[in-house]
């Protein structure tokens, strides 16, 4: 393996994170790292498509039964979107103009408008992870984008963060083809739920074209000590009991009693799943027809639950707009940021590098025109990285946010299930307190561990992304076309 000099340079200057070794253990680490060896785990490596990776994400896109809270003029709130719905190519003021939803869809029953140039298109922003560890795995992440919503104390907030996660293990092809879920995760605001492979809260819909995992999501508006917010829960009933109910109701997570459905976000990616739900794209012609205007306690039949189709698109279309020299001043303020050690370019759909390799720096933290949100971005994000702390349950109550485990991981005092510290998988001693290396990332077993800062799984080791050994890190790979 051929490292640049820069890259060169940082291995070597880490001597002094080393002292306890002394100079001749420094220059060993150091060149070990430059040619670590393959690990038994990678001796049957190999690589999917480009088109595999896709059609991965598409198969495995949930489903989403979505809650509304759309009486007194606030139909549409409830959508999911893209980051830039509004084409003026600024997030700061996506709150703001969402405000407006209702007047774009009353203006689409009328003709041409000052709205119709607008593009809704619900997205979820994906990434895959492909890794060898005892044969072929994956790690799906799927961000649910909102463009508002309202906290538990009643303020408008800008941008949601909501995500779905899944390990997919034994995959050998395409996918349907005996590969497993082991678990997945949700997020109900602070907190990662995860369920395990055999739970009953983990219920999928099974078309010819996917396995979607099926997940509620609250309305976008705020509650004490209840579903709200657009946070996340598992549909704890199969498809063919929750759909052979007259009224659009799901049993969820950790919570008693049935839940309102409104809208189903389906993949447009699986014709199977659209076509089982009859779902239509939002456009400036459908809108009107898509908008559920139900408050969030009325409960309606499925053949009145709005059926929408959703698009994937990639995590690292946004992670450009975060990096120092990607004009992150229109959307991000410098007062949060995070610095990782690049390898490997961002590079777009056609292989074209948009960010270079080297330390780079990406600001986080939202830029909110009303100035009323200071919410941060996939950077600084700990599922980003990996380093959340797993959830048995859902709680309305709030907790379960804690961050020791992801700060013992950026110190790098904790070792995983493997006897690994993030520094001593990847060979950057250098890294604790300082930067992340690109392509850092903790797998977790999927089980919960009680004791404070720590989590069982482990990190992937050094040269684990290069397609020779079997790896693709897709956080930083834009896969889907614009």
């Amino acid at each position: 393996m051929f490292v640049s000099a820069a890259m060169l340079a940082i291995k070597m200057g880490q001597t002094q994170s080393l002292r306890r070794f002394g100079s001749l253990g420094a220059l060993v680490v150091a060149l070990a790292c430059l040619c670590l060896p393959v690990s038994a785990a990678h001796a049957q490596a190999w690589s999917l498509s480009t088109a595999q990776r896709q059609a991965y994400l598409e198969y495995y896109a949930p489903i989403v039964f979505k809650r509304a809270n759309a009486n007194d003029n606030r139909h549409g709130y409830d959508w999911i979107t893209n980051f830039n719905f509004d084409q003026d190519g600024n997030f700061s003021n996506n709150k703001l103009n969402w405000k407006n939803i209702p007047q774009y869809i009353n203006a689409s029953r009328l003709g041409p408008s000052a709205y119709d140039r607008w593009r809704i298109r619900p997205t979820l922003y994906t990434s895959l992870i492909e890794f060898m560890d005892g044969g072929k795995n994956l790690v799906l992440i799927y961000h649910i984008y909102h463009a508002l919503d309202k906290n538990a104390a009643g303020n408008y907030q800008l941008h949601d963060w909501e995500r779905v996660e899944m390990l997919i293990r034994n995959v050998v092809g395409s996918p349907g083809s005996g590969e497993q879920v082991a678990y997945a995760v949700v997020t109900q605001h602070k907190r990662n739920v995860v369920r395990n492979q055999g739970s009953a809260d983990l219920n999928f819909m099974q078309t010819s074209t996917g396995k979607h995992l099926m997940i509620w999501q609250a309305e976008w508006s705020d509650k004490l000590l209840a579903a709200h917010g657009q946070e996340l829960r598992f549909v704890t009933d199969p498809y063919s009991v929750v759909m052979a109910q007259t009224q659009a109701k799901v049993d969820v997570n950790n919570d008693s009693g049935t839940k309102n459905v409104h809208y189903v976000f389906v993949p447009q990616g699986s014709a199977g799943a659209v076509s089982a739900f009859g779902a239509q794209a939002i456009s400036y012609a459908t809108a009107d027809q898509l908008a559920s205007r139900y408050d969030n306690g009325t409960t309606v039949t499925w053949p009145s639950a709005k059926r929408v189709t959703y698009e994937l698109q990639d995590l690292a279309d946004i992670l450009t707009t975060h990096w120092q020299y990607g004009g992150y001043q229109t959307h991000w303020l410098t007062t949060e940021y995070r610095d990782f050690l690049l390898e490997s370019s961002i590079v777009n759909e056609s292989g074209q590098a948009e960010v270079s390799t080297g330390l780079q720096r990406f600001y986080a933290k939202t830029r909110d025109i009303e100035n009323q949100d200071d919410r941060e971005g996939y950077p600084v994000k700990k599922w980003f990285v990996g380093t959340y702390e797993l959830n048995s349950s859902a709680s309305d109550s709030g907790g379960g946010g804690s961050s020791a485990f992801h700060d013992n991981a950026w110190a790098s005092t904790v070792v995983d299930s493997r006897g690994q510290t993030r520094a001593s998988a990847s060979g950057y001693y250098g890294s604790p307190y300082a930067y992340w290396w690109q392509h850092d990332y903790f797998v977790h077993s999927g089980y919960v561990d009680s004791t404070d800062g720590v989590e069982t799984g482990f990190w992937l080791p050094a040269q684990w992304y290069l397609a020779s050994n079997g790896g693709f890190d897709g956080r930083w790979v834009q896969l889907f076309d614009d």
